[in-house]
């Protein structure tokens, strides 16, 4: 079967709809059983499915239409473009491109990539306090010192604080070289990361040396009020309820928090319940806070990222379904 598109991208956009090496028309061959071809300035699409068809043709017309308006197309977005089309969605790619957050130091607009993400900045705009749960890979923490930078420079906060525990996996903190504050800075790197590629690192070191910004470990939360200001809770899944507790009782006038976490890779003792993972089930309804949960869906890395996540969530799901089938045969005897 071969299906013509009715409306090709322009040809100066090709380039970047098919990708390096054509790495986009692969993977969206690979995806759908199909095989795509450029041939004399048009674009064909054949397959055995005519369903499959249709969705390559749907998905490229509408990456078509992207990339003409001079966004990036890459192997990410097209992964994501075929679930929307598989999920009658295709049409709300469209409109994920048409918001800006915030945007970097050197210019570049930062946007949400998938309908998730799109949920958890709306739901940061609307509440005081987010708690933004999720895989790796999803922009919790990236979208969240966004919506911080955004917030500051707009002067709906006067400084932005970000915060996370320093817990261990796997190394102890005492092996470290340096005094307390360089011991936990490698725990504080990530927050560095997002906010040099927000402000700039001389921006930065500037606003942090007037109070601006402040970078500090959780253990530095304790007794203080925090008011007009941006907080962010970054790994959150590492606290104790103790911690999330305290934490959240910080919050002063005209504050906004954001919480962020991921609950499959907490490093805390064995036998010690997470605050992330309480707090999730205590705040969960309380009205000017939600809970948004993202999932494989919005990771926005390498796609091999989706398929890790989704091997380790189906692991998991196999572990449980054990347990419980061990249970019930040990009861079925002591019942026998």
């Amino acid at each position: 079967m071969t299906q013509d598109m009715k409306e090709a991208p322009l040809s100066g956009a090709i380039q970047n709809l098919f990708g390096a090496g054509d790495e986009n028309v692969r993977l969206l061959e690979q995806l759908l059983d199909v095989r795509v071809a450029l041939r004399g300035g048009e674009i064909t699409v054949e397959g055995e499915s005519e369903q499959a068809v249709d969705t390559a043709e749907a998905v490229l017309g509408r990456l078509g239409a992207l990339s003409a308006r001079g966004e990036r197309v890459d192997t990410a977005l097209v992964q994501y473009a075929v679930h929307l089309a598989k999920t009658d969605e295709l049409e709300q790619l469209d409109t994920l491109f048409g918001e800006v957050i915030a945007t970097t130091f050197r210019g570049r607009p930062i946007r949400c990539k998938t309908l998730g993400q799109r949920a958890y900045v709306r739901a940061i705009k609307k509440n005081t306090l987010t708690l933004g749960v999720g895989p790796a890979g999803t922009g919790k923490t990236y979208l969240a010192m966004a919506m911080a930078v955004s917030a500051l420079k707009s002067k709906d906060v006067e400084r932005i604080v970000l915060t996370r525990p320093a817990v261990e996996a796997g190394e102890k903190l005492g092996f470290l070289p340096g005094d307390l504050n360089q011991k936990v800075d490698p725990y504080l790197r990530p927050l560095y990361d997002a906010m040099f590629e927000m402000l700039g690192a001389e921006t930065c070191q500037r606003m942090q040396e007037r109070g601006i910004i402040e970078v500090a470990p959780l253990a530095y939360m304790r007794g203080r009020t925090l008011s007009d200001a941006f907080i962010i809770l970054d790994e959150a899944q590492n606290t104790t309820q103790e911690q999330m507790k305290m934490f959240l009782t910080r919050m002063g006038f005209r504050s906004k928090i954001v919480v962020t976490g991921d609950p499959s890779q907490i490093d805390l003792p064995r036998g010690r319940k997470s605050g992330l993972i309480e707090a999730m089930e205590v705040l969960d309804g309380v009205p000017d806070i939600a809970v948004q949960r993202l999932t494989h869906q919005d990771v926005v890395r390498h796609e091999l990222v989706q398929a890790i996540v989704r091997a380790y969530d189906a692991h998991a799901l196999r572990a449980k379904e054990e347990i419980f089938d061990g249970r019930y045969a040990e009861e079925k005897r002591d019942v026998d």
